[in-house]
C-alpha cells in the first residue's frame, strides 16, 4: 500500500533534500547522503523537516547540469525501490559522466543508485550491501501469495541493475541477494561491483579487511601453544618416586608400608593442572624445611 498525499493538510515547509549540487566550472558534485523516498511519500518527510526529495524533483535539478561530468558521493541506508530506479534512470540518462564515489554507505537501494555511475569507487572504509527487496501487506491467503510473486518480479529489476555493472550470473546475484551480502572494499572490488578503492596508490598493497582472518594460522596459533604447554609440563613434572608413594587425605596418617589403609585416596589419573598444583607444593614443602 502506497502512501497518501493529502494536498490541503500539508503545511509550508522548506524542502530538504537528501542530494545537493555543488557546480564547479565544468565539474558538478553532487551528494546523496539520506533517505530515498518515492514521490508520494516525500510530504510526510517534509512535513516532519526530514532531509529527503523525490525522484521527480531530482530530475529536475539535474536537468539544470546537462552536459557536465557529475561525480555523485552515496552515503545512503537505501529506502525505496521505485524511487532508487527513477534516480538510476536519470543518472544513465544523463548526457555527462558520471563517476559515482561511496563514502561511507551505499546500501540497499543506495546500492541500486550505486550502479548508474560509468566509473564506480569506494572508500576504504565505504560498506556495499545487497538484498531481497521486502515489503508489508494485510490480507487473506491469495494476498499473501500475490504479495510475493510481486517481489520476486522487483528482484528481477533490481539483478538487471548488478548483472549489467558486474556482468556475473542472474543465478549467482540472486544467491548474494538471498544472503544480504555485505561488500568491504575488496569485495565489492572483486566481485565486480565497483571499479577502484579510493586513496590507494598503484602498485600499492591490496587492502586487508579487518574482519578476515586465516583458520591456518589459527590452527598454527594453537598447535604452538599447546606445544609450549607440553615443554613446561614435562619441565615441572616431578622425578619418579624410589618407592610407589600414595596420596593421602589432609590430617591423615600414611600407613605403614606393605600395609595398605583404607583410608588411602583411590588411585586415578592426575590431570595436568593437579600435578603442576602437586610440584607447587613441593617445592614449598622444601623452602620450609
Amino acid at each position: 500500500m502506497g502512501c497518501f498525499s493529502f494536498a490541503h493538510f500539508r503545511r509550508v515547509v522548506t524542502i530538504l533534500r537528501f542530494w545537493n549540487f555543488t557546480e564547479n566550472n565544468e565539474e558538478v558534485e553532487l551528494r546523496i547522503d539520506g533517505e530515498i523516498i518515492d514521490d508520494g511519500c516525500a510530504w510526510i518527510y517534509e512535513w516532519f523537516g526530514i532531509p529527503v526529495s523525490s525522484p521527480n524533483a531530482f530530475r529536475t535539478a539535474l536537468d539544470e547540469h546537462k552536459g557536465k561530468d557529475i561525480t555523485v558521493w552515496i552515503d545512503s541506508w537505501g529506502g525505496d525501490t521505485t524511487a532508487a530506479a527513477g534516480i538510476y534512470n536519470a543518472l544513465k540518462e544523463h548526457d555527462g559522466k558520471i563517476t559515482v564515489k561511496i563514502d561511507g554507505k551505499a546500501v540497499s537501494a543506495g546500492s541500486v543508485i550505486a550502479m548508474a555511475g560509468d566509473e564506480i569507487k569506494i572508500s576504504p572504509l565505504g560498506i556495499m550491501m545487497i538484498h531481497n527487496p521486502w515489503s508489508g501487506v494485510r490480507g487473506e491467503a491469495k494476498d499473501m501469495r500475490h504479495m510475493a510473486e510481486v517481489l520476486d518480479e522487483v528482484k528481477e529489476t533490481i539483478v538487471n541493475a548488478y548483472q549489467i555493472k558486474t556482468g556475473r550470473p542472474r543465478s549467482e546475484i540472486s544467491k548474494m541477494m538471498d544472503e544480504e551480502t555485505w561488500m568491504s572494499p575488496n569485495k565489492a572490488l572483486s566481485e565486480g561491483f565497483v571499479d577502484e578503492i579510493l586513496y590507494v596508490d598503484p602498485g600499492q598493497e591490496p587492502i586487508e579487511n579487518s574482519f578476515m582472518f586465516s583458520r591456518v594460522a589459527i590452527q598454527n596459533s594453537a598447535s604452538l601453544a599447546l606445544q609450549r604447554f607440553i615443554e613446561q609440563y614435562n619441565q615441572l613434572k616431578p622425578p619418579e618416586p624410589e618407592s610407589p608413594v600414595e596420596l593421602v587425605a589432609e590430617g591423615e596418617e600414611v600407613a605403614a608400608a606393605g600395609e595398605p589403609d583404607k583410608t588411602l585416596l583411590a588411585a586415578r589419573q592426575e590431570t595436568p593442572v593437579e600435578i603442576y598444583q602437586q610440584q607447587i607444593m613441593i617445592n614449598r614443602r622444601k623452602e620450609k624445611c
